[in-house]
């Protein structure tokens, strides 16, 4: 068995092999886990201890992923795939790793969650209402498995509740190129730059704030219709329309527990800003 390190990262991919990276370079003791093979000699030469880890149950290592967990942090940064299933595959990794987790040194999680927790409430969202997420919600999946970790005496759980995801290859613009008659182009965006997202996790670990939820989003909010016109022009491609609408559902995530907790000044508050 190898020796126990600081934090272990369970999902090195586009924002868990940066965070790695950047706790590496602060001179922790960093374990990174992927299910990718290829990615390993990569993890290595970046001083990250690396593990393969798969959570099927036809294809877990169990010795491998003791070993994993064998940190006084574990860093949850999985990807959840809701739609196929209703989250049920998910959880059931989940569950896999939780059983796990019970004969380990694991005492402090951290869980990269997302704020589609929250419906669509039509004004600014706070991380209390996901008590109004029903059963029948898209974002009820992640609460429970929120609540997997966060409701377990073994260890203390930080959930960081991220708006949607921007930064390095991650382009905004283009996914909505050339559409026509968008609906909603007056809702805001709720967006956050990976490396706000790498500075918030790694001040959360260095601060040891366990036990809160936090909402992760940037500071400023343009309307949708004013955004991705810009993010498409931004990379030379064709803007979309957007539909005039007499009313448009939304919600407005504010950030300001993360930033009064931590305290925490956005790098990049703006995303009319992030290109």
């Amino acid at each position: 068995m190898s020796e126990k390190a600081d934090i272990s990262i369970l999902g090195c991919g586009w924002l868990g092999l940066p965070l790695a990276e950047t706790l590496v370079n602060s001179g922790k003791r960093v374990k990174g886990a992927t299910t990718s093979p290829a990615k390993l000699d990569m993890l290595a030469q970046k001083g990250i201890q690396p593990y393969l880890v798969n959570l099927q149950p036809e294809a877990l290592d169990e010795a491998s992923l003791a070993d994993f967990l064998e940190a006084d942090v574990l860093v949850l940064n999985i990807p959840p795939k809701l739609r196929s299933d209703a989250g049920s595959s998910y959880l059931e990794q989940l569950n896999l790793l939780l059983r796990a987790m019970l004969d380990s040194p694991v005492k402090k999680v951290l869980f990269a969650s997302s704020t589609s927790v929250y419906n669509d409430l039509n004004r600014i969202v706070t991380e209390e209402d996901t008590a109004l997420t029903k059963e029948s919600d898209p974002g009820y999946a992640l609460l429970r498995a929120e609540k997997l970790f966060m409701d377990r005496e073994e260890w203390l759980t930080t959930i960081v509740r991220f708006a949607g995801l921007v930064g390095e290859d991650r382009r905004p613009g283009r996914f909505m190129a050339g559409k026509k008659d968008v609906p909603g182009g007056d809702a805001p965006v709720n967006l956050i730059h990976r490396d706000d997202c790498v500075l918030i996790l790694k001040r959360i670990i260095e601060q040891e704030k366990w036990g809160e939820i936090y909402n992760a989003c940037s500071d400023v909010h343009p309307m949708r219709k004013d955004f991705y016109p810009a993010a498409t022009m931004a990379l030379d491609l064709e803007p979309p329309t957007f539909l005039e609408m007499a009313e448009t559902n939304f919600k407005l995530i504010s950030n300001q527990k993360l930033k009064d907790d931590l305290p925490y000044v956005f790098q990049y508050p703006d995303p009319m800003h992030f290109f």
